[in-house]
């Protein structure tokens, strides 16, 4: 049997890269990304004798990304009107790390994803940015599914809006 050590190791290498871009898409911030990164770490490692091996293990470690970032936000009490950035250089950074599904995606789509509120920029992040599916979503979101489709589909009426 694999060692604690070896298996968080596993874990990282696997999963730390993807994990490390939602914090950033989360975040807008990088160094309120890192302590969102190792918080979230540091919660797989306490659950991970509770962790179901027969599920995936990504949408799990992605729940607790998730919860960690809502947790961190009300602890640092952001304002959602506030975008976190000190410069637009800084925040030209983090957008451009979240993986666009196709290549030639522009910055307006970017800038236009950031300044979406945050209930909806974060549904669109996670089901667009890293292609989770809508149940998964819900779960990593503790919403019902008909609230990440109502979610998605405002996103999309604003961004049509904003890039016409």
């Amino acid at each position: 049997m694999k060692g604690v050590r070896a298996v968080t190791d596993e874990l990282i290498v696997k999963y730390g890269r993807r994990l490390y871009g939602l914090c950033i898409a989360l975040c807008r911030d990088r160094d309120m990304a890192d302590d969102l990164y190792q918080e979230t770490w540091l919660k797989v490692l306490k659950g991970l004798r509770t962790y179901d091996r027969e599920r995936d293990f990504e949408p799990w470690l992605t729940k607790i990304c998730v919860n960690t970032y809502k947790s961190l936000r009300r602890k640092r009490r952001l304002s959602p009107v506030y975008d976190g950035f000190s410069t637009s250089e800084e925040k030209e950074r983090a957008m451009a790390s979240v993986p666009m599904r196709e290549d030639g995606e522009d910055r307006e789509l970017r800038d236009a994803v950031s300044r979406l509120p945050e209930k909806l920029r974060v549904a669109v992040i996670l089901c667009y940015f890293y292609d989770m599916d809508i149940r998964t979503a819900a779960a990593a979101l503790k919403i019902p599914e008909g609230t990440v489709k109502s979610r998605l589909n405002r996103a999309r009426s604003i961004l049509r809006e904003v890039l016409e």
